[in-house]
């Protein structure tokens, strides 16, 4: 493929504090039209919650979202690439780990982008990117 993650990558995605709520959270995904939001503390990443998260830590759990703190249902266990990375790997991360979107995490731990499936199916390889996304999906 030989494109950069940095090339591709959503750059300064909207966040959240950990101590926000989970509607907040929601509200960020809907005025982003996203799945995920980075959780992050001065900058740095240190969690991500996804509208998945929501619905089977919260909502399926019946917790209040306007009461419970995204740290409570965030993932934290991440998957992260580094934006001077190429596809490839971000494409063998995704398969490996089964994961639809990566937070791009320099050396420091700032968070400066997420790559989704969807960045990759654009810029990437068509028989490549395929094969991943039915790895996913398995």
């Amino acid at each position: 493929m030989g494109q950069r993650i940095r090339e591709v990558m959503t750059s300064n995605p909207s966040t959240i504090e950990p101590n926000k709520t989970v509607a907040d959270a929601a509200r960020i995904m809907k005025q982003e039209d996203a799945g995920v939001v980075p959780v992050t503390e001065n900058g740095r990443l240190t969690g991500m919650v996804t509208d998945r998260d929501i619905a089977i830590r919260v909502v399926a759990e019946g917790k209040d979202p306007k009461s419970t703190p995204v740290r409570e249902v965030a993932s934290k266990d991440l998957v992260t690439v580094d934006p001077q990375q190429d596809l490839d790997e971000a494409l063998r991360l995704m398969a490996k780990h089964q994961v639809r979107r990566l937070p791009v995490v320099e050396e420091d731990g700032r968070l400066v982008g997420v790559v989704a499936q969807a960045d990759v199916a654009r810029h990437g390889d068509d028989a490549k990117t395929g094969q991943v996304v039915q790895e996913i999906s398995e």
